[in-house]
């Protein structure tokens, strides 16, 4: 399977990939790829989850991190677990992935405005070429809410 077929993919670095939902052949072929990480943001009890997905990835000697967050209530708390998932991992090679890239577009390039890296502007673009979060109740605030914490630090 080739990487670019999975769902929503994007490569944002060398060293940082994100996509929707990945199969079993997704991991491996991530694996092929060199990736070292997988954090996933998809609950386990969503109909989208893939079935033992932790023995899936650590089975092709990935490392799996799991942060469960409900697309219907993003939290602050799961940003900052995420944010602090991907500092300690910042130096692997890591995809990241929840349903549809929803999620992690938001999350990641938030992410990234907290750290300098990128502005509000190049976030919200790499968030819109992926979906609407106005179209998805409760994302525009959690956004907002995260936005207002970083200019405040």
């Amino acid at each position: 399977m080739d990487i670019e077929a999975i769902c929503n993919f994007r490569r944002i670095s060398d060293r940082l990939t994100t996509s929707g939902i990945v199969n079993p052949d997704g991991f491996k072929a991530l694996r092929a790829q060199g990736c070292e990480v997988v954090i996933n943001l998809l609950p386990d009890t969503s109909d989208y989850a893939i079935a033992n997905e932790r023995d899936a990835v650590e089975s092709q000697g990935m490392e799996y991190i799991y942060i469960p967050v409900d697309f219907k209530q993003p939290t602050s708390a799961d940003f900052l677990r995420f944010s602090e998932a991907l500092d300690q991992v910042q130096e692997k090679n890591v995809h990241v992935h929840c349903a549809a890239n929803y999620r992690v577009s938001a999350f990641y390039s938030l992410y990234l405005v907290s750290r300098g890296l990128w502005g509000e502007d190049q976030a919200m673009d790499f968030i819109h070429s992926l979906w609407q979060p106005t179209e998805h109740s409760g994302w525009s605030d959690f956004i907002g809410h995260i936005l207002e914490e970083v200019r405040a630090q």
